[in-house]
């Protein structure tokens, strides 16, 4: 083991439009002298920050907090189009070293960044608080350099408005566990989490962000960032081109030679292959430099053949090694890594998603909520996964579902599987929730179906097919279900007759319900007699009837509870006591 520092892996996580990337892109133009700023060109998923490029831009600030600068800069990922930090992931745990925590100081903790921070707890991944949009606080002017003087120097009524929006995040943060304050009034770093106001359209903050990371390296990271032996690495992206494949990955420890053996994880058998070449991310995404040989940690860009690359997925952790003793041994570890980071149940819902760091995120989440899973895959959503959801139909109805985090229903069929996808997860899972809710009302009201429902009718205008023998017209639904052998009467509570049979477009029918417009026969009524045009027409339900629905009303709908009410008052003019 050698005893040499490699740099952190940060990366950022926080709410959709919070400012993410901005701070990224912030941070890369703080860093970089003027004469450099228009270098900046190329967007890619690494930045590098050497330490010596944060020494001359904030010494002073380093200073100031007693931090000494002992790592060799920092690794910054940025994945645009992906879940954040949930696909970053490393045999054993997260990718992300630290971690930036984005809030837009103006909206606060929103359920994106709740989402961000339980899988930051779940991780133990160390991390700040950038409080970002602080230029959008009414009246703010960047008035100095240094940010404590900044804020110290803004107007009262900005100052207040600004230390009202800082304690409702800090409260925020109270009730997720965590006791906060701005960096510069925290004495203990190992107690409390450090808010750094700060925008990434003025550039106020930004400096202080990067010393407070080197802070947390300082504190927290020296005996994790020992350079290893080992060299392992997470695949970050694939990018396949006609006998060739790029991947761009993140080497998160040791050294990695051109000459080497990549061992990389698949969702099957773990493959193994030659490289081709070799890049290594330059600082501040200035593109890539090909090389021989690469320390971590780094940004590389990697070609191999595509042959060998057909299982490979975006996620999947790799090692190398410099000859082929022991590639068999590395396959059997990486193969047991990817079969112990899912654990599934025997009976649950299907989560399919673009990488295994989201699959992971996504099953984390979900389990938090008590929901099973069944089967968790990478990639889009296939006939078969369909297929193996429908089973579930009648058995398990709840588990008919199909979670997608980042990917596609190939088919575009779902046939009565419930199918739902996003790009945030946090949104996923709540349209699960609602589903599944509404769908355990369903059920329950299956259950009920052979009880007599309640329903509402009007007759419609210009609608009398035949007058009499039997009598056929159309009706409309105004509540509840209409089914065929229901007895009807009038609003005085007299008898009509009896619905023989429903019709809609000459097909038969075994119930209408709530909104359709329907045909109906009653055999011993003349039309203009009994009934006429406009007439509302309510189902006849005896007491014991009425009193079971009453029980179960938890599953009717809100018309159909005050068409029950209807019934009652109806048949209360006969009978006072009626339905009590």
């Amino acid at each position: 083991m050698t005893d040499k520092i490699r740099q952190p892996i940060v990366t950022v996580a926080g709410h959709v439009d919070h400012g993410k990337t901005s701070i990224l892109d912030c941070i890369a133009g703080t860093c970089i002298v003027k004469k450099e700023a228009g270098a900046i060109t190329q967007k890619i998923s690494f930045m590098l920050v050497p330490s010596s490029m944060i020494q001359e831009k904030s010494k002073n600030l380093l200073k100031q907090f007693k931090i000494e600068l002992e790592v060799p800069g920092f690794l910054f990922i940025d994945t645009p189009g992906h879940a954040a930090f949930t696909n970053l992931r490393k045999r054993g745990g997260s990718l992300a070293d630290l971690a930036i925590l984005v809030i837009d100081i103006n909206e606060g903790l929103m359920e994106q960044t709740r989402e961000s921070i339980e899988i930051l707890k779940e991780s133990k991944v160390p991390f700040i608080v950038a409080l970002n949009k602080v230029d959008r606080i009414a009246g703010w002017h960047k008035l100095s350099e240094n940010l404590k003087e900044s804020i110290e120097l803004q107007a009262e009524y900005t100052k207040k408005e600004f230390e009202n929006k800082l304690y409702r995040i800090i409260s925020s943060l109270v009730n997720l566990g965590f006791d906060s304050d701005l960096f510069f009034r925290i004495n203990n770093f190992k107690k409390q989490l450090a808010l750094i106001p700060c925008s990434a359209q003025t550039g106020e903050g930004i400096s202080e962000l990067v010393v407070m990371l080197a802070g947390l390296s300082h504190k927290f990271l020296k005996k994790e960032l020992i350079l290893q032996k080992e060299t392992k690495g997470t695949i970050l992206e694939i990018k396949k081109e006609k006998g060739l494949t790029e991947i761009e990955a993140v080497l998160y420890d040791g050294v990695l030679n051109r000459n080497d053996i990549l061992v990389i994880a698949t969702l099957q058998e773990p493959v193994s292959t030659k490289m081709r070449s070799l890049f290594k991310a330059k600082p501040l995404k200035k593109g890539f430099d090909q090389v021989n040989e690469v320390t971590a940690a780094a940004g590389l860009k990697i070609c191999v053949p595509t042959s060998a690359a057909e299982t490979l997925v975006p996620g999947m952790p790799f090692v190398a090694l410099s000859s082929e003793k022991g590639v068999e041994k590395a396959k059997q570890e990486l193969k047991q890594d990817i079969a112990s980071s899912l654990i599934l149940d025997k009976e649950g819902i299907i989560i399919k998603a673009e990488s295994l760091g989201s699959l992971e995120a996504m099953a984390f989440l979900l389990r938090k909520q008590g929901i099973k899973i069944k089967r968790a895959e990478i990639g889009n959503i296939t006939k078969q996964e369909i297929s193996i959801a429908n089973a579930s139909l009648e058995k398990t109805p709840l588990n008919a579902v199909i979670l997608g985090f980042n990917v596609e229903n190939e088919t575009g069929k779902t046939g009565k599987v419930k199918i739902i996808t996003g790009d945030v997860i946090y949104h996923i899972i709540e349209d699960l929730a609602a589903w599944q809710k509404t769908r355990r009302i369903e059920i329950e009201r299956e259950k009920l179906e052979g009880m007599k429902w309640p329903a509402k009718i009007v007759i419609m205008k210009n609608c009398c097919f035949r007058q009499s023998k039997p009598a056929i017209f159309g009706v409309r639904i105004e509540s509840g279900i209409l089914k065929p052998g229901t007895e009807l009467m009038n609003v005085e509570g007299e008898d009509i007759e009896k619905v023989k049979g429903l019709q809609s477009d000459a097909k038969s029918l075994d119930k209408a319900d709530y909104g359709m417009e329907v045909a109906i026969s009653m055999p011993n009524i003349t039309f203009g007699r009994q009934i006429r045009e406009g007439q509302i027409l309510y189902s006849i339900l005896n007491e014991e009837e009425f009193k079971r629905l009453k029980e179960n009303k938890k599953f009717l709908t809100p018309q159909e509870i005050n068409l029950l009410q209807e019934i009652a008052e109806i048949m209360r003019k006969k009978k006072a006591t009626w339905g009590i």
